[in-house]
């Protein structure tokens, strides 16, 4: 059994009007977007990023900047469905992401986040993505309301 351990944050973007702010593939209507030169989906960069503390191939900074880049691919799930090919010999068996921010509200769309991450990993089951939420009583620059920070463990194991 392996842990991969991934973090990432944004900044909101409150000068774009034509992007829509998305957290695990799943979009928050009326809400400002996170800065970032793709979607800036931070749920599925921290994903990413565990994915990576498994594998020790860096996907967000060299994979992903080929395909957002160089590609004009900037649907973070791509990066995701990425990651996930350097498994190679490993299954993810569970998904815990914490979130914090003070906007918007995660608990109303949690269910259909854990649908779409575990669509997206190949889980059996939603019951395999924990998803939680704080807004950190206002200590941080997210618990503000600056931006949206997201801290994900993935369990995997061989095959």
């Amino acid at each position: 059994m392996k842990t991969g351990l991934g973090q990432d944050s944004h900044r909101f973007d409150l000068e774009n009007q034509t992007k829509k702010l998305k957290l695990g593939g799943v979009v928050f209507e009326g809400e400002p977007p996170l800065q970032g030169n793709s979607d800036a989906d931070v749920v599925l960069h921290a994903l990413c990023n565990a994915i990576s503390g498994i594998t020790s191939v860096n996907i967000l900074g060299t994979v992903s900047d080929d395909l957002c880049l160089k590609q004009g691919i900037t649907d973070s799930r791509v990066y995701v469905q990425e990651a996930v090919k350097f498994l190679k010999d490993w299954r993810i068996t569970h998904l815990s992401c914490s979130i914090e921010c003070k906007r918007p509200k995660i608990t109303p769309k949690i269910e259909e986040m854990k649908t779409s991450l575990s669509e997206l990993l190949g889980l059996g089951d939603k019951k395999d993505v924990g998803i939680t939420a704080t807004s950190g009583e206002g200590l941080t620059a997210f618990g503000r309301g600056e931006g949206i920070q997201v801290l994900c463990i993935v369990t995997a194991v061989e095959e």
